[in-house]
């Protein structure tokens, strides 16, 4: 993995969430045939000596040095894109918190991905942070972060907009909801696709 951040693992944590997977598809969204129990192990998320930073933890995420980072004598712009939890969703409000699960291993080579799909694109991107959360969130933390540099401003715009669209389609990582009354899976949750399939926009969902 060119560039990709180095993940130290600290402790597994005492919980452990059920997995139930598609019988298809082990990247699907919740439609369950299948059991088996994930354990998160905490990371940090240490910089990397390349140009991406691309990473999964269940600690909070590193904004301000994601931030620090990715500002380089060239860079004429620098673009930071926050994902946060909100109180409502399509058609659900009230909401508390959320937890977002993923299929590890696939989530951070697609992560990778799509941060190689991205320069490819744009390769005058200086440097390029992709780094999400899982685990238990509360209202208006960060669970994603992407940060683009470039030498101009439109460059860097446009790489962190891809970035973030093309993770939500191509990353399996789920959300589950909170509310006072229970819990349950994101209402927009869709199969993921290829990173190099057309991207769509998930409308800033």
């Amino acid at each position: 993995m060119r560039g990709a951040g180095r993940v130290v693992p600290q402790r597994t944590s005492r919980g452990k969430t059920e997995r139930r997977e598609r019988g298809h598809c082990p990247y699907g969204p919740p439609t369950w045939v299948a059991v088996r129990a994930i354990s998160y192990t905490e990371h940090v998320l240490e910089q990397p000596s390349g140009p991406e930073w691309v990473g999964l933890t269940n600690n909070a995420l590193p904004v301000d040095d994601a931030l620090v980072w990715a500002t380089t004598p060239g860079s004429g712009a620098v673009v930071c894109f926050l994902g946060v939890v909100r109180d409502h969703s399509e058609g659900r409000e009230g909401v508390v918190g959320m937890s977002y699960e993923a299929y590890e291993d696939e989530a951070r080579h697609r992560l990778t991905d799509v941060a190689g799909e991205t320069r490819r694109r744009w390769p005058a991107v200086e440097r390029l942070a992709i780094l999400h959360r899982v685990g238990e969130l509360a209202l208006s933390e960060p669970s994603v972060v992407v940060v683009a540099s470039a030498p101009h401003r439109s460059e860097a715009f446009d790489a962190a907009r891809f970035a973030i669209d093309t993770l939500k389609a191509t990353v399996p990582i789920w959300k589950r909801e909170h509310w006072a009354g229970g819990s349950d899976w994101g209402a927009r949750g869709q199969p993921v696709r290829s990173v190099h399939q057309p991207p769509v926009s998930t409308g800033g969902e």
